[in-house]
């Protein structure tokens, strides 16, 4: 049967769009470039023979105009960077020469596609990335506060600093001979920013965990001891559809819990953990996988299991790692957590 499809190559950035159209003998039907806005975009896919097919790389700017252009394709594809790059390594790169490539790769079916998750997890995850930034940026201005009373010498206590009646105290007890005002003016305006802040956060989070679409799976997550609201959020809005992830090990390898490897000939060896994984889930697991053994009997035994090897890092590691297997199981049953009882060791 004869290939009726149209495949288009799109090659995304800011503000434009360069597109490749061939036909499945590999005939260019039509090339050029695109303004990256909706108008343009609505009026140049009008002009594609139907039906089509288009693939497009992951970027920064792709997420819009893949929920655009997907109800107008038959099927639209969203390839990852670094695979794509491996297989249409050329000496030229242009645009031109990117869409090109990616229509081609459409027309083998040799597309690398990468998840793209609905589109209304990802505008939830879009709002918890917000809420990272603003937490970030209020440490920032705790860690100001104290640099700079250390910049001047003024004593104070290390715990306390961050207590609203502490530091209201703190700076009516400075002496205006040892600190200058402008020290105490910046004092004031960088605890205005971290109570601003920490508002902005409370805000935030209470908007996600009241979220329908989140509500009953986050409760869901938390019945595993250990594991809160922030940790349960960002599972879910990372990972998305827990049904992708087909076993533990391709969990971890997501969450960037495991290391990489090079194996030639009869020399293999594990290099460090790869940079390849969704960054904002392993920095909260890892911090999570810190403080879960506390309230977790199970993760307290792995936890002690690996620690007498002598590696707290690698201690840590392993209980994220099972925090991962605990978070997966019970996101794809859609049951609580049921505690198994530890035993004691003879």
């Amino acid at each position: 049967m004869k290939d009726r499809y149209t495949y288009v190559g799109l090659d995304v950035h800011k503000k434009s769009v360069s597109y490749c159209a061939k036909r499945a003998d590999g005939t260019i039907i039509a090339d050029g470039q695109v303004a990256a806005n909706r108008k343009s975009l609505r009026i140049w896919e009008r002009t594609l023979p139907r039906p089509w097919r288009g693939a497009m790389e992951a970027t920064l700017f792709t997420g819009w105009i893949y929920d655009f252009l997907k109800p107008r394709a038959e099927e639209l594809k969203v390839a990852h960077p670094l695979m794509m790059r491996a297989i249409a390594a050329s000496k030229k790169k242009n645009d031109r020469v990117d869409a090109e490539k990616l229509a081609d790769a459409l027309r083998a079916n040799l597309v690398p596609e990468c998840y793209m998750a609905p589109t209304g997890i990802r505008e939830l995850r879009r709002v918890l990335r917000f809420r990272n930034l603003i937490v970030s940026l209020a440490v920032k201005m705790k860690n100001k506060c104290a640099g700079l009373l250390m910049e001047v010498g003024a004593k104070y206590n290390k715990t306390k600093l961050h207590r609203k009646g502490y530091f209201s105290e703190l700076l009516e007890g400075l002496s205006p001979h040892e600190v200058p005002d402008s020290v105490k003016a910046m004092l004031r305006m960088a605890r205005s920013q971290v109570e601003l802040f920490g508002a902005l956060d409370k805000k935030l989070v209470r908007g996600l965990e009241d979220d329908k679409r989140l509500a009953e799976r986050v409760e869901r997550l938390q019945t595993i001891r250990g594991v809160g609201s922030i940790m349960a959020l960002t599972w879910a809005l990372e990972v998305g559809e827990p049904e992708r992830l087909g076993s533990v090990r391709k969990a971890c390898s997501y969450c960037g819990l495991t290391s990489a490897q090079s194996q030639s000939g009869a020399s293999a060896k594990r290099l460090p953990i790869s940079k390849q994984r969704n960054k904002h889930l392993q920095r909260v697991l890892i911090e999570t996988a810190k403080l879960a053994p506390r309230w977790n009997a199970q993760l307290a035994a792995v936890h002690e299991r690996e620690l007498a090897r002598g590696n707290n890092n690698r201690a840590t590691l392993a209980v994220a790692r099972k925090l991962v297997a605990f978070l997966l199981a019970v996101d794809k049953s859609g049951k609580a957590f049921e505690e198994r009882e530890v035993m004691p060791k003879n």
